[in-house]
């Protein structure tokens, strides 16, 4: 048999070993559901990309517990088959689309989904190639999901080096930040797998498999020997190396204001973010009203809303803008107020404020938020769709120029609610 034929037999192989296993990587249910959680907020239906789905049980649960739309990629046409067949048995055929087509040459306009979710696979086409590939898919705001095989210690026995260097070359959690970073993503978040993710749903039930198979099926025995190869090596020098997952934001491309081109990343705010907000609103402003403003807003439950508080952060990842979206009511009915919105002084006029504020409503839109409001300079806030509130027939509850009180429909094909606009009680009104 020519090399060819060899290859083919153990690449057929090692799809036996795999077929109808819970998982042919490490991983769990329950690590899905956590990254979908960190990978938050998204669209009520989110468009999502499983990239080397293998048979779709990631797929699977996207679709049915968060009503996503997915489009599954794989190179094995039986695990896509077989994907199908349930998917249409758990009746989510209108959710589930699979795709017979390398993960990184998938034949789709450019934002055409709002996740990209890789787990287990992206090492069949590295990294680096993943990150570049994917990004002019991912719709503003939208988010990639991706685990990857790393070192942990610095300086990994040797057999365990040379194995990984022979099968797939590993970086430490710096080096593939940077790499991500050099892609044009912002890392949102890190999280190492639990280490039954490796052994309870795949090592164990793989380990039953490989006892099981015909070892004279062509292709076979090189099969075995490099699993339980693999298997070996974890069970000895597990402490040298992990699956980690990385949650990333694609960075904004370079927005240009009077003549400054500055590349920004804005993102919702976490708990470690808030005394840098406090830092912002205090330098941006004459007192500490805003930032008080603020501080009540967060402990009132019927004002805020977590994933609306956005602060953009320049390539060092300092935070240096930020951008609140908070519940309001017009007429009685649910709306959004966007205030404050604050930028140190050293990052103004650079377009940090705009990209806190496009996210900020990004995020909205894609909660399903409708009609939002805001009292500010008329000669900045109309280049984000704001117009006049009274042409919708909003007013505000105190006196104002009119052209400063403004609004915006984020779905025009929405009715917008009219009346006089009710803030929530921490701005005063």
């Amino acid at each position: 048999m020519n090399d060819t034929g060899t290859t083919d037999a153990v690449t057929e192989a090692l799809f036996a070993l795999h077929q109808d296993l819970p998982r042919q990587g490490p991983g769990s249910d329950a690590t899905t559901r956590r990254l979908l959680e960190m990978a938050g907020p998204l669209p009520e239906h989110p468009r999502v990309l499983d990239a080397g789905c293998g048979p779709g049980r990631s797929a699977l649960l996207l679709a049915e517990e968060a009503g996503a739309h997915v489009t599954a990629v794989d190179l094995h046409q039986p695990f896509l088959d077989g994907l199908a067949a349930e998917a249409a048995r758990r009746g989510l055929g209108d959710q589930v689309a699979v795709v017979n087509c390398s993960m990184d040459r998938l034949a789709v306009p450019d934002h055409s989904f709002d996740l990209i979710w890789a787990e287990g696979s992206v090492y069949s086409i590295g990294f680096d190639n993943a990150l570049r590939a994917w990004r002019r898919l991912l719709a503003p705001g939208g988010v990639l999901v991706v685990t990857e095989i790393e070192w942990t210690a610095p300086d990994p026995a040797a057999a365990v080096s040379a194995y990984w260097d022979s099968v797939y070359p590993l970086r430490t959690r710096a080096a593939n930040t940077d790499a991500a970073r050099a892609a044009g993503y912002g890392v949102h978040a890190h999280w190492p797998l639990p280490e039954n993710d490796w052994w309870d749903e795949y090592y164990t039930p793989l380990t039953q498999r490989l006892a099981r198979v015909d070892p004279r099926r062509p292709g076979m025995p090189e099969a075995l020997a490099a699993h339980r190869a693999e298997i070996d090596m974890r069970r000895e020098h597990g402490s040298d190396y992990r699956y980690a997952a990385y949650i990333l934001r694609p960075h904004p491309h370079p927005t240009a204001e009077n003549g400054t081109m500055t590349s920004w990343t804005a993102r919702p705010e976490t708990a470690d973010d808030i005394p840098a907000v406090r830092a912002i609103l205090l330098a941006a402003f004459p007192t500490a009203a805003e930032t008080d403003i603020v501080d009540a807003l967060r402990a009132d439950p019927q004002a805020w809303i977590d994933g609306l508080s956005m602060v953009t952060t320049a390539p060092d990842s300092t935070p240096v803008g930020y951008a609140l979206l908070t519940r309001c009511h017009v007429g009685g009915q649910p709306a959004l107020a966007l205030a404050p919105c604050a930028v140190l002084p050293s990052a103004q006029r650079a377009g940090a404020g705009s990209a806190a504020i496009r996210t900020a409503l990004s995020a909205a839109q894609a909660m399903g938020e409708n009609l939002v409001v805001v009292l500010g300079h008329p000669e900045y806030y109309p280049r984000f769709g704001f117009t006049p509130a009274s042409r919708f027939g909003i007013r505000a509850p105190f006196d104002v120029p009119d052209e400063a009180m403004m609004a915006m429909a984020l779905d025009d094909t929405r009715p917008v609610p009219a009346g006089t606009i009710q803030y929530p009680a921490p701005f005063g009104e």
